[in-house]
C-alpha cells in the first residue's frame, strides 16, 4: 500500500512540473509545449541535484509501463477520419515510418553514449 501511496504522490508531482511548465509557457509566450518545458524543468532540478531521483522513480516509471493507453484515445479516434486516410494514407505511412526510424535511432545512439560515459566513469 505504501508503494502506491509513493507512486501516486510521485505521479502529481510530475502533473505539478507539467502545470508549472504549462504556466512558463502561457506566461512568456513561448511556442514550446508547456509539458516540454516541465520536463526541462525536472531534468535541471536533477541535473542541479534540488530534486533527488527517487523522488519521482517509482511514479514515472508507472507512467512510462502505462504508457500504451494513452494512445488508445487517439488511435480509436483516427478511426472517424476515414476519407482522409484513404486520400492519404501513405503520407502518413512514410510520416510514421521516418519519425519511428528516427526516434529508434536517436534512442539507441543516447543509449550508446550513456553506457559508454557511464563505463568510463566506473
Amino acid at each position: 500500500m505504501k508503494k502506491i501511496a509513493t507512486a501516486i504522490w510521485q505521479i502529481c508531482l510530475l502533473i505539478i512540473f507539467s502545470f508549472a511548465g504549462n504556466y512558463i509557457a502561457n506566461i512568456l509566450h513561448l511556442k514550446i509545449s508547456g509539458s516540454i518545458i516541465g520536463v526541462i524543468l525536472v531534468f535541471f532540478l536533477l541535473y542541479f541535484k534540488v530534486i533527488r531521483l527517487d523522488w519521482l522513480e517509482t511514479g514515472a516509471n508507472w507512467l512510462l509501463a502505462e504508457l500504451l493507453l494513452f494512445f488508445v484515445p487517439s488511435a480509436v479516434g483516427i478511426v472517424q477520419y476515414k476519407s482522409v486516410i484513404m486520400l492519404d494514407g501513405s503520407r502518413f505511412m512514410l510520416v510514421i515510418v521516418i519519425g519511428t526510424l528516427t526516434v529508434m535511432a536517436c534512442t539507441g545512439l543516447s543509449a550508446e553514449f550513456i553506457s559508454r560515459r557511464r563505463e568510463r566513469n566506473l
